[in-house]
């Protein structure tokens, strides 16, 4: 008979599983914040450590720095720091109260005129960062910042007075979109998919579907992949795939997609996990630590995306 209160762990799967063997790269390389992502998703850990370890990033003015997006370094609070904060409360649940309160402050008092986030605020000014993340002294407003915090904190139902401009300059950004690049459409994909005029949204979305695939934005057939041209700026090879676009199967970028296409591509981000556990970086990465630190953020985004359309990863 089992001992009475004895704590109930998820079963161990087996050694050579898809996760066992993400968890092995995971504790050979990831900062603690991603050794405990990957504990709550997929070994049944509480949330609180997850936020505990991102309070490290976390400063005075509500934003975060500290290298928490791996290609900016130093410790000032930047937008794509915060952003990549919101998506790791986003997805432990805790997108909610004084800390998101915090948050909009921070990005109220870093927009633009036009009320939209810089890519890089000035502020970084004197720091390391990658060659293609410049940082200039009079930034513009970018969906490729943008777009993903005002699509996160409306999926969360969070209401803030800079939510409205904000809202309204990513509507402007994507409706008027004639050309593009994966990651820009991977922004506007979070904005659409959390945006609060659903019609409006689905619209949108059906046009922004026909524009990635008239541009070849998008790798349909991973045997193939000299077929389909990279965007300029990009590493060579660094492709995108309809799962990039899609990370669920609620996503609008669904049904941009058919069930081949979507079949095909999830079978080559499956067949991509490397002899170490993890999941190859496609972009491009500056230095050795923010390659290091990104490899475990992209094993646990392939995994996540994985589960989410059944597929096995026990």
């Amino acid at each position: 008979m089992a001992e009475t209160g004895a704590s109930t762990l998820p079963p161990t799967p087996p050694p050579h599983s898809p996760v066992s063997r993400a968890e092995r790269f995971v504790w050979l390389t990831a900062r603690v914040l991603e050794q405990r992502l990957f504990a709550h998703h997929f070994r049944g850990a509480a949330a609180d450590p997850v936020e505990t370890a991102l309070d490290a990033y976390r400063n005075e003015d509500g934003g975060y720095g500290h290298a928490l997006e791996p290609d900016l370094r130093g410790p000032v609070s930047r937008p794509l720091h915060t952003a990549h904060a919101l998506r790791v409360l986003d997805a432990v649940g805790r997108c909610a109260g004084q800390r998101v309160e915090r948050v909009c402050r921070y990005l109220t008092s870093v927009s633009t005129a036009e009320g939209a986030l810089p890519a890089v605020h000035p502020s970084g000014r004197g720091y390391p960062a990658a060659p293609f993340v410049p940082v200039v002294a009079d930034p513009p407003g970018d969906l490729l910042s943008t777009g993903p915090v005002v699509g996160l904190l409306h999926r969360n139902e969070v209401w803030h007075a800079w939510l409205f401009r904000a809202t309204d300059f990513c509507w402007q950004a994507v409706e008027s979109l004639e050309k593009s690049h994966p990651y820009e459409v991977e922004a506007a994909v979070t904005f659409l998919d959390a945006a609060p005029d659903r019609a409006r949204a689905e619209a949108a979305a059906g046009r922004l579907g026909r524009l990635v695939r008239a541009q070849g934005l998008v790798a349909l057939d991973p045997d193939h992949l000299d077929a389909y041209p990279v965007s300029p700026g990009y590493a060579s090879g660094e492709h995108h795939f309809p799962y990039d676009y899609a990370r669920t199967p609620r996503s609008l970028a669904r049904a941009w997609f058919t069930d081949d296409e979507m079949t095909r591509s999830l079978d080559h981000l499956a067949a991509q996990q490397q002899e170490d556990g993890g999941w190859p970086l496609r972009g491009r990465r500056s230095a050795p630590a923010p390659a290091l630190e990104a490899g475990p953020v992209g094993t646990i985004q392939a995994l996540r995306t994985l589960s989410a359309y059944g597929r096995t990863i026990e």
